[in-house]
């Protein structure tokens, strides 16, 4: 009878049935396929798969009508001529790490001893060199020569399908726009990397808040959990951008109606700019009160007059929430005024330029 499948036949199916010891598989057939419980059971006795699940499995042996397939090659099934057929088709095989020699590792899959070079163990986060020492790990034989005497393993091949399968099915799962939650995995200045099933997306600081953020780590931290709007997403070169800001309120929505125009307001300075400075008025909002408002002379290099963080009472000029703009005027006081009055008529012959009273230049003009 001609068999069915070829040793190392890989097989895309599902899970139709789990007894105590054995996973069963749909092939379609009226022979039974089956796969070792134990390949997805971890050592504290949590089985991985349910019925329904899907497979991907390769066929192993066959005895009668029920036909034994592997999730990957390990123990008793990894004899050499089941190694070479691994090797020809890409069938996973488990070792064990033993210990760390010359330029790697050496592995024992099942009683063959083999080699995996450092650049092969591990993939994007690599730990300590001696932390992979005793783990079972699943492999891919990149080199058998020498009737396998000479096998070459790659941890690292594994790992890269296993981002890459992940990666395809987030990519079906999650599109432009989707709300997606994760954790806070890493922080640089420029933003913070947001772990999303396995997959890293940037949240640039820019679309953290719509409040300022001067330091990431003022308001994020590592293993914080957030939720976020995909906005960008270029998954074949694994580039996905956040926004927490997009779904927050927008402190402009409305602004005309709390800010009418001639109201009187006290804000602080949020930033001074070569024409003008920037006045907080609300969380996110900031007003400009135009250099030629000011009461400054021209020219005048105005971080030298006002600084961050400084208050000063304006009045609500112009309102445009279209284009998030709101024009300010400053407040001068009479008290102000009469202050700037004496400090002319006290300097006005030993002006050295150093200190300046823009009160008094107000006057001048």
């Amino acid at each position: 009878m001609k068999q069915l499948y070829e040793p190392g036949q890989m097989v895309e199916t599902k899970v139709v049935a789990i007894s105590a010891d054995t996973v069963f598989i749909d092939l379609g057939l009226k022979s039974e396929g089956f796969v070792d419980k134990a390949e997805f059971t971890d050592e504290n006795g949590n089985v991985s798969i349910k019925e329904g699940d899907s497979l991907k499995v390769y066929f192993a042996s066959a005895s009668g009508d029920e036909l034994h397939f592997t999730s990957k090659l390990a123990g008793q099934n990894a004899g050499k001529d089941m190694l070479e057929s691994a090797f020809q088709n890409g069938v996973p095989v488990e070792g064990h790490v033993t210990q760390e020699i010359k330029g790697g590792y050496e592995v024992m899959v099942g009683s063959t001893r083999a080699f995996c070079p450092y650049s092969q163990m591990g993939y994007r986060e690599r730990k300590e060199a001696a932390e992979y020492v005793g783990k079972h790990l699943t492999f891919k034989i990149q080199e058998y020569k020498n009737e396998g005497r000479n096998i070459v393993l790659s941890n690292r091949a594994i790992l890269a399908e296993q981002a890459e399968e992940k990666k395809v099915a987030l990519a079906q799962k999650l599109q432009l726009g989707s709300v997606v939650k994760g954790t806070v995995s890493r922080i640089e200045s420029y933003g913070a990397f947001v772990n999303i099933e396995g997959f890293e997306a940037l949240l640039p600081v820019s679309e953290i808040s719509h409040v300022r953020v001067n330091d990431v780590h003022d308001v994020l931290k590592i293993g914080q959990e957030v939720e976020a709007k995909i906005i960008r997403a270029d998954w074949a070169k694994e580039k996905v951008s956040l926004s927490m800001k997009e779904l927050e309120a927008d402190p402009w929505d409305g602004i005309a109606e709390k800010f009418p125009v001639g109201t009187k307001i006290e804000g602080k300075i949020s930033r001074v700019a070569d024409f003008g400075l920037f006045i907080n008025l609300a969380p996110a909002v900031d007003g400009l009160v135009h250099i030629s408002k000011l009461p400054v002379e021209r020219n005048t290099n105005l971080k030298k007059v006002y600084k961050a963080g400084d208050s000063l009472a304006v009045t609500i000029e112009r309102v445009d929430a279209e284009e998030k703009r709101i024009s300010l005027s400053p407040i001068v006081s009479d008290a102000e005024t009469d202050n700037a009055t004496e400090y002319q008529k006290a300097h006005a012959d030993d002006d050295d330029g150093e200190t300046y009273n823009p009160f008094a230049a107000l006057l001048k003009k």
